[in-house]
């Protein structure tokens, strides 16, 4: 028997899902597994955390798989898995749009649900897989028993986590999974149990509920996938995540309290409150703002955080000092942004040449910027400083904004699609000009940037309340 404190009961309470809302996400997905069904070309399956009973009050999504023949080739899956989809949706007077993952589906509205209906093979075990969702139904299969008597222990993760910021496996948050955090529980026994486990972890702890893992892995957390010895469920989970989670496990089991599950409101940004935090900062800010490429998550964040490194870069190189720099994506419209020690510099600048003792490199260097005298390109040399030509240029961009909006930024490795809506579509802002609606939020947490625990150590010091 399972003792819980009165702040966990009290906890449950609020985020178990109530009789009436757990019967009518059933009955909908019953009544689509039936549909599915009889169909007689696909098996239907209910997977995720409603099959498994482990999602939270409120949570409107569920998902329905429809398992295929092995034999079918993959054209005919996408084809009849589409079509099959779309006439299970109007069977049951719901709306639809086609979405892309590794292959095509359906994302579906349904009685105020958000249903996935996702085509997969029926293959006979998780190493056998075809595409990636085909692993799905089998950690259903795994974990749904295994965690019947842990549910609540379930439910108070997913919270923690949720509350935390750390919990979604997508490229946005890099964080923990539903199926993830079902494994921790079950494999630490409770709630409690991992995070006090957790508590001690450190990067390339290895947990592997069944013995079988087949390759070396390197990320921070390794979870061996139970149904696919060559997989680790925590892949997705970064350094900053793990980290951020071994902290909140600490801080909860050193202080418990209700504001580790539930936030006294959503943190906002404000025009008023972003113009004072630079105004004490006393940085410059600088926004890259333009269309979202009409692609999937999975494909334009990497593309945004590998655009955001390559600016980054190329500010640098023009002595551009960046404090720190992110990025958001939004349905309409990505912002990169970057906070600047200094966003303006004198026109002269050092450019360092060869050492004299390399003859030939040296006179070349030379005869290059003597050349260059006569275009007023030079302010002085080229003259030798401890051995090495030294010659002081004149500064092409003195302004970050120049450098931001001329053609030397598509010159650097931005991601494909960003790069071509960078191309077509830029807009590029400075300081107070920076604030737009809805990336307001996003700058203000950016500028208060605190650690999940500290973000709880706050609000408690500010004596803010949960509204009930």
């Amino acid at each position: 028997m399972v003792t819980r404190s009165a702040l966990e009961t009290s906890v449950l309470e609020r985020i178990r899902p109530q009789a009436d809302e757990h019967a009518h996400i059933h009955a909908i997905a019953e009544m689509l597994i039936d549909s599915v069904n009889q169909s007689g070309s696909a098996t239907g399956m209910i997977v995720g955390s409603v099959a498994r009973d482990t999602w939270i009050r409120g949570d409107r999504d569920l998902d329905i798989f429809m398992l295929f023949p092995p034999d079918l080739p993959r054209e005919e899956l996408e084809a009849e898995g589409l079509a099959l989809a779309r006439r299970v949706t109007e069977s049951a007077n719901g709306t639809c749009r086609e979405k892309y993952a590794e292959h095509p589906y359906i994302n579906a509205t349904i009685d105020g649900l958000d249903v996935d209906i996702v085509p997969c093979y029926a293959v006979p075990d998780a190493v056998a897989i075809r595409s990636a969702v085909d692993r799905t139904p089998f950690h259903t299969r795994y974990i749904k028993d295994r965690v019947k008597n842990l549910i609540d222990d379930v439910l108070l993760l997913k919270q923690f986590a949720k509350n935390g910021g750390i919990y979604g496996s997508d490229q946005m948050t890099e964080g923990f999974s539903g199926y993830l955090c079902e494994l921790l529980v079950y494999h630490y026994g409770g709630f409690i149990p991992l995070l006090s486990a957790a508590s001690d972890w450190w990067p390339g702890v290895l947990i592997d509920l069944s013995d079988h893992r087949t390759k070396t892995f390197h990320e921070p957390l390794i979870v061996v996938d139970p149904v696919d010895p060559g997989r680790n469920v925590s892949a997705s989970v970064s350094l900053t995540r793990m980290c951020e989670f071994i902290e909140l496990c600490r801080g909860y089991l050193e202080r418990p309290g209700e504001e580790f599950f539930i936030r006294p409101g959503p943190r906002s940004g404000s025009g008023e409150s972003v113009t004072m935090l630079l105004k004490q900062r006393q940085t410059t800010l600088y926004t890259l703002t333009f269309p979202t490429p009409p692609y999937i998550e999975e494909i334009v964040v990497p593309q945004l955080r590998k655009s955001l490194d390559a600016i980054s870069a190329l500010l640098a190189r023009h002595e551009f000092v960046v404090n720190r720099a992110a990025y958001r994506m939004h349905t309409d419209r990505c912002m990169l942004l970057f906070e600047l020690l200094t966003d303006s510099l004198p026109p002269v600048t050092r450019h360092f040449g060869p050492p004299l003792w390399a003859r030939e490199n040296a006179r070349q260097f030379s005869l290059k910027y003597i050349r260059g005298m006569d275009e007023g390109r030079i302010f002085s040399g080229p003259y030798i400083e401890n051995g090495i030509y030294v010659v002081e240029l004149s500064r092409r961009y003195a302004n970050a904004g120049e450098l931001l909006a001329s053609p030397d930024l598509l010159e650097v490795r931005l991601g494909r699609h960003v790069k071509s809506e960078i191309r077509d579509s830029l807009t590029v802002k400075c300081g107070l000009d920076c604030l737009e609606e809805d990336f307001n939020s996003f700058i203000a947490l950016f500028l208060e940037k605190a650690s999940p625990l500290t973000q709880i150590r706050q609000r408690e010091n500010k004596g803010l309340r949960i509204d009930r």
